[in-house]
């Protein structure tokens, strides 16, 4: 394993309690952007012979995740005219305190899988559950629909670290199709960001709850 794949991972680590953390739109997004670049240079040092998979993979991980994603996340901010996440479910210390204690338990429970002798004493598995985690736990406690759509890409996130663990063995359109997924669920939910501003001049999921028949 390279030298420098645990360091990267340390920064995806500190990237979930930053989006974790802040109150700012524009932060949280530009967190997301920063982890998505990071784990396309992560991509590059996972393995020790870099190949056109490891640089296609790479490169669309950067591509989607640190440019086109947050670029249309940002896009719908402005039209939205919104800077902040103002009353999230749960308030922004007891966030980090989930993520902190979502972060031990992904190291405990990594500790015990049966993973192959290159990945033991890494952080590679712990960093994708705790990724995982973070993003879970953004989806559910956001009540703006762009927090939202950034948690669904911070989870997916966890989900692509961990099938960096199995680029060489999985055929390349697993991991093409991954991002397939997370290009057209991001999609979806812009389409909903669209919808929900546009009716309830609000992205405050919540507001749905008014809906009546």
């Amino acid at each position: 394993m390279n030298e420098f794949v645990d360091p990267l991972l340390v920064a995806v680590l500190l990237t979930n309690f930053f989006v974790l953390g802040t109150s700012r739109l524009r932060a949280a997004i530009t967190g997301t952007a920063l982890q998505g670049s990071i784990l396309g240079v992560l991509a590059l040092f996972v393995h020790h012979e870099i190949d056109f998979r490891i640089l296609l993979v790479a490169g669309g991980a950067i591509l989607l995740k640190a440019l086109v994603i947050p670029g249309m996340l940002l896009r719908a901010m402005r039209d939205a005219a919104i800077r902040r996440e103002i009353d999230p479910v749960i308030g922004f210390i007891p966030s980090l305190m989930l993520g902190a204690l979502g972060t031990g338990l992904a190291v405990v429970f990594a500790n015990t899988l049966p993973l192959a002798s290159s990945h033991v004493g890494s952080l590679l598995v712990p960093a994708a559950l705790a990724t995982v985690i973070t993003g879970f736990i953004l989806l559910t406690t956001r009540r703006k629909a762009i927090m939202q759509v950034g948690g669904y890409l911070v989870l997916e996130n966890g989900i692509f670290i961990m099938g960096l663990t199995l680029l060489k063995a999985v055929p390349f359109l697993v991991e093409l199709g991954v991002l397939l997924d997370l290009f057209v669920g991001v999609f979806v939910m812009g389409i909903i960001i669209e919808h929900i501003s546009r009716n309830f001049s609000s992205l405050d999921t919540s507001r749905l709850s008014s809906l009546k028949e």
